[in-house]
């Protein structure tokens, strides 16, 4: 929640991590930004929509901070190209996981 002065102007980033760093001295301001996007990550939110959210200026920023996280399975993935070959017919080889190169 922000909060503007009597001028309309919003306080500066760096007056909220000082008020951030004395009510919570063990975790950086900075922390919530990156919780936020792990929680986005979590609940399948996409990259653009993520980039957007934290105020890249290009969504490469935010997978190059965050790929690691979306790296966790490839389920979903084998499942739709499986679900593709068997529309098309081609159901003999079933696609369980992707081994790179």
């Amino acid at each position: 929640m922000l909060f503007a002065g009597v001028n309309g102007a919003l306080p500066s980033q760096k007056r909220y991590s000082k008020t951030w760093s004395n009510f919570r001295p063990d975790m950086g301001f900075h922390n919530l930004r990156h919780t936020h996007a792990l929680q986005l990550i979590d609940a399948g939110v996409d990259i653009m929509t993520i980039s957007k959210r934290l105020g890249h200026a290009k969504p490469d920023i935010a997978l190059h901070i965050y790929a690691h996280l979306f790296q966790k399975d490839d389920g979903k993935a084998a499942a739709a190209i499986n679900a593709g070959r068997i529309a098309r017919g081609a159901d003999r080889v079933q696609i369980s996981r992707f081994v790179p190169f």
